[in-house]
């Protein structure tokens, strides 16, 4: 799919992963409806990009926000090509503390409605709107690309909840890519590793350089545009179907 003139829906698109991405995609003369809860950031990171972005607030635990949201994009741009799931959250928290008190249920199922449900119910209600496309000359409607993490597989302590909820978006991404393939849609999911987000960068800079000797090669954070242009690849390589991608440096995390 050729980015130039095409709508991407990016969750999470006011910082991290998801701004480094609608950057690189407006570069690229794509156009792009930055979705995310924080109005005053969204609004900022739209507003530096110009007349080919536009900030939509939406809550992806709530399906009236994303319908109201996806229809905006459309009313804006004339159509959706293209849906990122940048959106989460993952505060941690151990079944057992040191205490002996247990994991509160509620916060299982706050982060479980918002990384996997959330994810869900955007792309699904995104790929209803990309079903009115027109198919290109690769015969594509559009592409998803939902964000898990490599917590999918190495979770570490007080990452029950995460890593539950990141594993379901990596195992839900074969079944809907056959599901969708009908349609002309494709479907990738990223699994990052240790990204110089401002979750990261709130950090002392001393814990950010031994997270960063944790990597392989090469051994520092991964930096958000690397992000970006992994997206950029998938989007434009028709061929990329139904994939779970490690992004990670080659970092196996331990326990802790």
């Amino acid at each position: 799919m050729r980015l130039e003139g095409k709508n991407f829906f990016i969750t999470g698109g006011a910082s991290g992963l998801g701004e480094a991405t609608a950057r690189l995609f407006v570069s690229k003369g794509a156009n792009v409806t930055i979705a995310d809860f924080n109005e005053k950031r969204g609004q900022e990171v739209a507003a530096s990009l110009g007349d080919n972005a536009i900030f939509v607030k939406c809550d992806v635990t709530k399906e009236s926000t994303i319908k109201a949201a996806l229809e905006e994009s459309v009313a804006t741009f004339g159509s959706v090509w293209g849906c990122f799931n940048c959106a989460g959250t993952g505060p941690p928290r151990r079944v057992l503390s040191k205490s002996g008190r247990v994991h509160p249920m509620k916060h299982f199922k706050k982060v479980i409605d918002i990384n996997l449900s959330g994810t869900f119910n955007v792309l699904s209600l995104a790929a209803k709107a990309m079903s009115a496309n027109e198919p290109n000359e690769f015969g594509e409607r559009g592409v998803i690309i939902n964000v898990a993490s490599v917590a999918a597989y190495d979770g570490q302590i007080g990452q029950a909840a995460y890593s539950a909820s990141k594993a379901g978006v990596c195992g839900m991404t074969l079944p809907i890519a056959r599901d969708l393939g009908r349609w002309g849609m494709r479907i990738c999911t990223i699994a990052p590793g240790l990204f110089l987000t401002p979750m990261m960068r709130a950090l002392p800079e001393p814990a950010q350089q031994s997270l960063g000797k944790q990597v392989i090669f090469p051994s520092r954070l991964g930096d958000p545009s690397e992000f970006a242009a992994l997206c950029q690849f998938i989007t434009e390589s028709t061929y990329m179907n139904g994939e779970c991608i490690r992004l990670d440096g080659a970092i196996r995390m331990g326990p802790k």
